[in-house]
């Protein structure tokens, strides 16, 4: 997520924050306060790059799953506050709940990419908000120098418990399945460019559809 911007408090209710805020402002609301946000730093984006086009190809496959990329607003009623999370994916009956101009309820599967200032606000503040409101997968992927550290939680009996890695080193997603990364992509000084992480992660059955796809043939 991006970091926060120190200034003094802006309070206002939910209805006065979607008139105040514009398309370019960098902001999330939560409990009647604003929360500025900087624009993000360049090793942050460059991983919200890679798994967009990773988790995007693999949605591209499949019918009723659409993938969207910050900055875009989701409403969660529960506490209520508005986020920006890095990346959201829903699927089938969830899809009734987006219109142009957010998302309302939880997501199905939601990442976040954590820097310097969101440490708390991505791992505590978010992982209870998105509990609460249903995400059924949460994922976060460090970005912080000399960190190596990807944890997934998957929802079980309204509680989230963290996804282990299998004996191959993957963490696979329930919610899109052929979605999966490696801790590895994210301990070197450089991460794998796109298309040889997307080639390692799919299938060879998946690889297939999507050359079909890129051709212009038809998938199933």
């Amino acid at each position: 997520m991006q970091t926060a911007l120190k200034t003094e408090r802006l309070r206002m209710s939910y209805e006065e924050f979607l008139k105040w805020a514009g398309e370019d402002t960098y902001a999330e609301w939560v409990d009647g306060e604003v929360i500025l946000l900087l624009p993000p730093k360049e090793p942050h984006q460059t991983i919200v790059g890679l798994l967009y086009f990773l988790l995007q190809s693999l949605a591209s496959l499949r019918e009723q799953s659409k993938v969207i990329i910050a900055p875009f607003e989701v409403f969660l009623p529960s506490r209520p506050s508005s986020r920006e999370p890095d990346i959201i994916v829903i699927t089938g009956e969830r899809l009734q709940n987006l219109s142009e101009e957010r998302f309302t309820g939880g997501p199905d599967l939601v990442v976040e990419v954590v820097s310097e200032d969101s440490v708390r606000r991505d791992c505590v503040e978010k992982f209870l908000e998105y509990e609460r409101e249903g995400v059924r997968e949460y994922w976060l992927i460090d970005s912080r120098p000399n960190r190596a550290t990807v944890d997934v939680f998957v929802l079980e009996q309204g509680s989230f418990v963290p996804l282990e890695e299998n004996d191959e080193g993957w963490f696979e997603s329930r919610v899109l399945p052929g979605f999966r990364v490696k801790r590895a992509w994210f301990s070197g000084e450089q991460l794998p460019d796109p298309a040889s992480a997307l080639h390692e992660m799919l299938s060879p059955e998946l690889r297939q559809r999507l050359a079909q796809r890129i051709m212009g043939g038809s998938t199933p």
